[in-house]
């Protein structure tokens, strides 16, 4: 497994930037080595920013992306994304709520999204081509921010209750466990960019909290 430390232009909190799944990544641009985690790379912003980690959803079977998506950034994914897989699909989720990363909670197993969702969940299934069930974190709906998952593991927040890990276990169908990322950080996933190969962490990590996150995403295991 490739688990290092990783900054976006000095921004410890990697994943807001970034999404990856086992076949692909989606960053804004190349200034994170990815190397480390075996996936084909597709470039572009999203809604003008660099925030590619919030605003969008995927597993590998799909994409979901944002209405505020512009048409250039739109192209520029759709055909990156073809070119690694003609089978991928590419949901555009045409719906007040935008930031979809921190609202959809998935792996190539199932998918978790937030009750704000709910109404789109059959289109959601589709799109990523896994079951899909409605859940939230400590009562908040914002259930891809608290929780980082793979098709190996997950971390949720260190403050996730218990019940809340067994859902999160049951239906994503992998082990896990709760910690924090950055020297404390509360939200996992703002600080990881991760699929079953390897994960980037971001660089105010410390030791303890790597060591958890490796475990929880089933780096250990090997």
């Amino acid at each position: 497994m490739n688990v290092s430390k990783a900054d976006f232009h000095g921004d410890p909190n990697v994943g807001l930037y970034g999404v990856v799944t086992d076949k692909f990544v989606i960053l804004p641009d190349d200034s994170v080595d990815v190397s480390g985690l075996n996936a084909k790379v597709v470039y572009s912003t999203v809604a003008r920013t660099e925030l590619c980690g919030i605003f969008i959803s995927a597993n590998s079977n799909g994409v979901i992306i944002p209405r505020i998506i512009t048409e250039r950034e739109e192209k520029r994914i759709r055909e990156g994304i073809k070119k690694i897989d003609k089978n991928i699909n590419i949901l555009k989720l045409d719906i007040n709520e935008t930031c979809l990363g921190n609202l959809i909670l998935c792996n190539d197993k199932a998918a978790i999204i937030s009750p704000a969702l709910e109404k789109h969940s059959d289109a959601i299934s589709k799109c990523l081509n896994v079951p899909v069930v409605t859940g939230t974190v400590l009562d908040l709906e914002i259930v891809g921010s608290l929780c980082v998952a793979t098709s190996r593991g997950f971390l949720l927040t260190i403050n996730g209750e218990e019940g809340e890990f067994e859902f999160i276990k049951k239906n994503l169908k992998v082990s896990g466990d709760i910690g924090t990322v950055n020297f404390g950080g509360t939200y996992p996933k703002s600080g990881i960019l991760a699929n079953s190969s390897g994960a980037l962490i971001g660089k105010l990590t410390t030791g303890p909290e790597i060591a958890r996150i490796e475990e929880a995403l089933g780096f250990l295991e090997d």
